[in-house]
């Protein structure tokens, strides 16, 4: 089984507000996008890493991850997260039949997130995606009203990397129309299962300022136990 990695990273991250795109903004002197490719090696499952860049900035983030990966391409990303996905995919080289996507902005998922889902393929699995139960009551609401509170034991936040077989997440690329929020919602439209494994709370999404003080802290603690 061949993976291969493709890390969507042309969003400008406007809710950030810096000015970069997401990918690229510094966290302790190193872009997301660096953090999180570094990673996902880490977890020594991953043989092919492709980056969807801003059409931009290809070129400096071939130059970010160079040497950090022994087969990696950098294409230009698309227009949204969607298309950016699927001109990544069709970079992939042929022997690659199993793939994972993953966030630049979930740049501190730990390395055994990344082999949970690799570990879920390998025992058959179409698609997996990493999540952690939700800890706050959630509500549905419709005009400004509550219209219903689902059972919160029955609700998952799912995170990254989402693992595929390459054929289905090919497939879900090809003839699902629409958008979705996730590549699994793309795959759920087919019909395929999709499995679940945990996930991790410092795999969460860096959005905001306040998750950029948060990640700071999480390296600082990382730092003073040795970890890499």
């Amino acid at each position: 089984m061949a993976i291969g990695l493709i890390v969507p990273a042309a969003g400008r991250g406007e809710r950030l507000g810096a000015g970069v795109p997401k990918a690229l903004l510094p966290l302790a002197g190193q872009p997301l996008l660096v953090h999180a490719v570094r990673g996902a090696l880490s977890s020594r499952v991953v043989d092919v890493v492709v980056v969807a860049a801003p059409a931009d900035r290809v070129d400096e983030v071939r130059g970010l991850l160079a040497g950090e990966a022994t087969e990696l391409r950098v294409v230009r990303g698309g227009a949204d997260r969607r298309e950016s996905v699927a001109r990544a995919l069709a970079e992939l080289p042929p022997e690659v039949d199993t793939v994972l996507v993953h966030d630049a902005a979930r740049c501190l998922t730990p390395p055994a997130v990344f082999a949970a889902v690799a570990a879920a393929l390998a025992g058959g699995a179409a698609a997996v995606v990493p999540a952690v139960p939700v800890a706050d009551t959630v509500k549905r609401v419709a005009d400004g009203v509550v219209v219903g509170t689902p059972d919160r034991d029955t609700l998952r936040a799912v995170q990254t990397p989402q693992g595929f077989r390459r054929d289905v997440l090919e497939q879900a690329h090809a003839t699902e129309p629409g958008a979705a929020t996730d590549d699994a919602g793309l795959v759920e439209r087919l019909g395929y299962q999709v499995s679940v494994v945990g996930g991790h709370e410092e795999a969460f999404k860096i959005t905001r300022s306040l998750d950029l003080v948060l990640a700071e802290a999480i390296l600082g603690r990382r730092a003073r136990a040795g970890a890499p």
